[in-house]
């Protein structure tokens, strides 16, 4: 069985940085841990249930324990992270809707990484006439709640801070509003498939006569299997043989569950990913799940449980049907770049650049870079809304790409 020696003999042979001595103690718990799940169950583990223990285990989880994620000082960067432009201008696109619904509206944020988003937009809502009665973040990690509470009620004045709350679960009354997520569908814990023979199969985590996590294969059930088929269908030819990639079965489900109640409002998605014909490109035969490790992005999904972010892209045609499947329009679909430059970026860079020096100003324009830029964010990750009674489209008038889908 592999031990922390071990692990510190194999992040030696390797370019991530090797991990502190406590840091190894945490991960190899739990992975003790999920192997004590696999021999339990007969020897096998579907991989989606790894991704889940791996990110969301209580206490042992990446997502549950307490390091730092987001930042120079965690393992990753995301939008809202970089500065106050993003979720500015995000502000400005979602302001119509909300202005739409009137002052009942609420805002349901899922996930919300180190506050900084719910920050800045609440800020320059506030500036637009166009706050929410109520803004929930739905925020599974007990620590970052804690960090999110600690940073919101410094930063906010009183009567913004007092319309934050935090939910267990999706409201479970009506209500009209908006649903926000960056960054959050690439985190599900999501099944992988093998096409082998003509048959699907789903990927399992086994292990080797050492201990170590490997990879396995089962008989897909029902619902994978049928989704897969459904991709395709779409693509109008079968997997190749040995092909192996990511696909959420479930996310019409969640779809559901996290707008509940909406009666009237929109949701707006970001992440990284790509409509399915280029998600499921022949050449991508090994899918899209990687690790990041301190600003490292790996293949060793493996490698040291709960430590390190797990995370696969988003096929975004299957959201815009999920979207749709669940009673919403498709308000539009496009990069990050457009989506901020069509909303006002460049306005909100002039105004904030007035405000400060040149050093600040050079800072201003580095955000703007990693946001828009194609070899940065700005291609590479892409912007969904649905819309359900209001309108939303305008959001989206520059550079739509709903045909790629």
């Amino acid at each position: 069985m592999l031990c922390i020696v071990t692990a510190i003999a194999r992040a030696m042979h390797s370019p991530l940085p090797l991990p502190e001595s406590d840091a190894l103690a945490h991960s190899e718990t739990l992975a003790a841990a999920l192997r004590e799940e696999i021999l339990a169950n007969g020897g096998a583990m579907p991989f989606a249930r790894f991704m889940e223990l791996s990110l969301y285990a209580p206490g042992w989880g990446y997502y549950s324990a307490g390091a730092s994620k987001f930042g120079s000082a965690g393992d990753f960067t995301t939008s809202p992270e970089i500065g106050s432009l993003f979720a500015a201008t995000v502000a400005n696109a979602v302001a119509p809707v909300m202005q739409q619904l009137g002052p009942q509206a609420r805002f349901l944020e899922l996930g919300g990484g180190s506050g900084a988003f719910a920050e800045i937009l609440l800020k320059r809502m506030l500036e637009l006439d166009a706050l929410p009665d109520r803004y929930a973040i739905l925020e599974p990690s007990a620590d970052l709640r804690e960090r999110q509470r600690e940073r919101l009620e410094k930063a906010l004045v009183p009567p913004l801070f007092a319309l934050v709350e935090w939910l267990d679960g999706p409201f479970d009354d009506d209500w009209d509003g908006m649903v926000f997520a960056n960054e959050v569908i690439d985190a599900l814990p999501t099944p992988r498939f093998l096409a082998k023979d003509g048959m699907i199969y789903e990927e399992t985590v086994e292990l080797d006569a050492q201990g170590a996590f490997v990879r396995g294969a089962q008989p897909a059930d029902a619902l994978l299997g049928a989704a897969v088929r459904h991709v395709e269908a779409y693509r109008e030819k079968p997997f190749a043989d040995g092909y192996r990639s990511e696909l959420l079965p479930q996310l019409p489900y969640w779809i559901q569950a996290v707008a509940g109640g909406l009666k009237r409002g929109a949701m707006l998605f970001v992440d990284y990913g790509y409509p399915r014909n280029e998600f499921y490109q022949d050449e991508r035969d090994d899918g899209t799940m990687r690790a990041f490790y301190r600003h490292h992005v790996h293949n060793d999904v493996y490698r040291w449980p709960g430590l390190q972010d797990l995370t696969a892209s988003v096929d975004f045609t299957a959201l815009a049907e999920a979207g749709t499947g669940a009673g919403f329009e498709l308000a539009g679909y496009c990069t990050q770049a457009s989506f901020l430059l069509g909303n006002g970026l460049d306005g909100l860079l002039e105004k904030a650049e007035a405000r400060t020096d040149e050093i600040g100003r050079v800072r201003l324009r580095d955000q703007v870079k990693k946001l828009t830029l194609p070899t940065e964010m700005g291609e590479r990750f892409q912007v969904m809304g649905f819309q359900r009674d209001v309108t939303f489209e305008a959001a989206f008038l520059l550079g739509d790409l709903t045909w790629r889908l």
